[in-house]
């Protein structure tokens, strides 16, 4: 790679950028967020369906729970590595193929084992989505807008879950129409009527099949592509989005980057990177013991112990679900103008003071149902509107472009370990404390979440992928000083 040095004499008249080609890439890897999405939340509406048939005790109603998050864990482990090493697109479309076999999986098991293969597989699929589609946003966007793009990847998440809770819904209001006429139709029968948790697990192959094939309409990060010297496709693409006049100083930039890193992974823990992986460990940590998942795998059941039924629990997880979206969509407009570091320690703050009245509710001999529904309702909204919108602009924004992959993988792995702890031990946890004692324990996590946020996480909204990381040099060289 050299520098482009005699570029501005090789180009006539400048143009500017076009917007269509980072919108195209925008959307179509937000659709692995919608699979992200989608793939843990539907597993909500199956879950005393599948207890009740296969006779669960609580820590297997955990394991079938928790299990696409083994999976999780393993593919965020792995992405980076493959990602850095194949490029983001090709990796991402691994990822499709994964959502679409865990989907066909859970619809025809003939076990509960082979259930619980099938979602590891989506899990595998969960994270390898996680980790390479939000990098791939940021690697793709203008600094000034980067913020809102990436976050459009967390908004494709919360429509996922949506569309989970929607398709839930549907599908059991379908099977109590008694009107679809399957009559004679073993195997769909099965599917549809008698076991129909398997039809809320098979609707999830439609938007991995949409995924696939939209991928192969996108290109591969440019920044990607620099670090294996291809510089002749990574500037045609950089043209596109940036226009001629800014193609030298944007190729320069990033290719001064890349030539002052080794690439190594250990090379977080050095001085200038160490603060930076600490902070998305925190994040990563932190922002599953918000009790977040435990919302968006267990809600029903929550639901249910505040006394309502499975049709009416369904319905206001429906709603909880747009309550999600509708303040995700206020944090994606707003996340560039008010920033990251508002929007984070303002709404943990609300997070924490919700989950305590939740806990005070369920103390309570008998409350109105719909006050538990209101105050998950303002939890979800305060969730939204800070960590859940922020964390993945963060993690894709913190790291050098020639480490970026292997260090979301460590902080995605953190998240999903983290995930995966909260999501199985919760159903033997309230079994043993209580619900209301488990909201109090997930209060005094984020309390203890917006001190460390307060303290280690940097405003970034505005700066380069570049500039942020001089940031965590400067700031590790301060502190060094005597």
């Amino acid at each position: 790679m050299q520098k482009m040095t005699d570029f501005n004499s090789k180009v006539g008249a400048a143009s500017s950028g076009s917007s269509l080609l980072v919108v195209q890439v925008c959307l179509v890897a937000s659709l692995g967020g919608v699979l992200f999405g989608f793939d843990t939340a539907v597993i909500s509406g199956t879950i005393g369906m599948v207890e009740t048939q296969f006779g669960l005790d609580k820590v297997e109603v955990g394991w079938f729970g928790s299990a696409a998050l083994i999976g999780a864990i393993i593919g965020s482990l792995i992405s980076g590595v493959l990602g850095d090493r194949y490029g983001r697109r090709y990796i991402l479309l691994v990822s499709a193929v994964l959502f679409f076999l865990s989907a066909l999986g859970s619809t025809l098991p003939s076990s509960f084992s082979a259930l619980i293969i099938a979602r590891l597989v989506g899990g595998l699929g969960i994270g390898i989505a996680s980790v390479l589609a939000p990098l791939y946003i940021s690697e793709f966007s203008p600094a000034k807008i980067r913020g809102r793009l990436v976050a459009l990847y967390q908004l494709s998440i919360v429509i996922g879950i949506l569309l989970a809770y929607f398709s839930n819904w549907a599908v059991l209001g379908l099977v109590q129409m008694d009107s679809i006429g399957l009559e004679g139709m073993e195997t769909l029968n099965k599917i549809m009527v008698s076991e129909t948790w398997r039809a809320m697990f098979g609707t999830e192959m439609l938007p991995a099949l949409l995924f696939f094939l939209l991928l192969w309409t996108i290109p591969e990060s440019p920044r990607w592509l620099i670090k294996e010297g291809k510089d002749k496709k990574a500037m045609a693409i950089l043209e596109r989005i940036n226009g001629r006049r800014s193609l030298p100083v944007e190729f320069n930039t990033i290719v001064e980057s890349l030539s002052q890193k080794g690439g190594l992974l250990k090379e977080l823990t050095q001085p200038g990177f160490k603060r930076a992986l600490i902070a998305g460990l925190g994040l990563s940590i932190f922002g599953q013991f918000t009790g977040v998942n435990i919302i968006v795998y267990y809600g029903p059941d929550i639901l249910s112990d505040a006394g309502i039924n499975f049709d009416g629990a369904l319905k206001f997880q429906v709603a909880i679900g747009f309550i999600n979206l509708v303040f995700t969509a206020l944090a994606l407009w707003k996340i560039d103008s008010w920033g990251r570091r508002p929007l984070l320690i303002w709404g943990m703050s609300s997070v924490c003071t919700s989950l305590i009245v939740i806990g005070v509710l369920f103390s309570l001999p008998s409350i109105p149902s719909i006050w538990v529904v209101a105050m998950l309702c303002i939890y979800m909204a305060s969730l939204a509107f800070s960590i859940n919108a922020v964390i993945w602009v963060l993690l894709g924004e913190l790291y050098p472009t020639q480490i970026r992959g292997r260090a979301m993988s460590l902080v995605t792995f953190a998240n999903w370990g983290a995930n995966f702890g909260t999501a199985f031990l919760f159903p033997w946890l309230v079994s043993v404390i209580g619900m209301d004692s488990s909201f109090f324990l997930f209060a005094v996590f984020c309390f203890l979440a917006t001190i460390f946020f307060h303290q280690m996480i940097p405003e970034t909204k505005g700066r380069t992928l570049e500039e942020i990381e001089e940031y965590w040099r400067d700031h590790d060289a301060q502190d060094a000083e005597p």
